[in-house]
């Protein structure tokens, strides 16, 4: 057990790559995901989990077939599971993610940004 607190800013200075998260540290089941966010992301879903975007810095739009919600620094948001979504940004953005170990971060949908799981910085 590490008695350190994990800062946010200076684990966020270790990589560049977008939509490639980075685990920071897990809670039981769960990781705690880094991922830096620009452009769009690939229409996917997670049948068997929710997932929770928390918003760092910047501004983070999650189009729904039928909606969208926009959050924006300080703001988080549940896409509950099974439900279709695709997160976008128009400028970088920097997210915490929170969701189970092993969760593929395109859910089933096949596309160049799926991206290697359990990558710890």
């Amino acid at each position: 057990m590490s008695h350190k607190p994990i800062n946010f800013e200076k684990k966020f200075a270790k990589f560049n790559d977008h939509w490639s998260p980075r685990v920071i540290a897990e809670m039981n089941d769960y990781q705690f995901k880094l991922v830096k966010v620009k452009g769009e992301f690939v229409w996917h879903n997670h049948p068997d989990t929710d997932e929770v975007f928390i918003v760092m810095e910047g501004s983070l739009e999650i189009e729904f077939k039928d909606n969208k919600v926009m959050l924006e620094k300080g703001e988080m948001f549940v896409v509950p599971k099974g439900v279709e979504h695709k997160p976008v940004a128009n400028k970088e953005c920097q997210i915490l993610v929170i969701e189970p170990k092993g969760v593929v971060n395109t859910g089933g949908a096949k596309s160049d940004l799926t991206a290697h799981n359990d990558v710890w910085i």
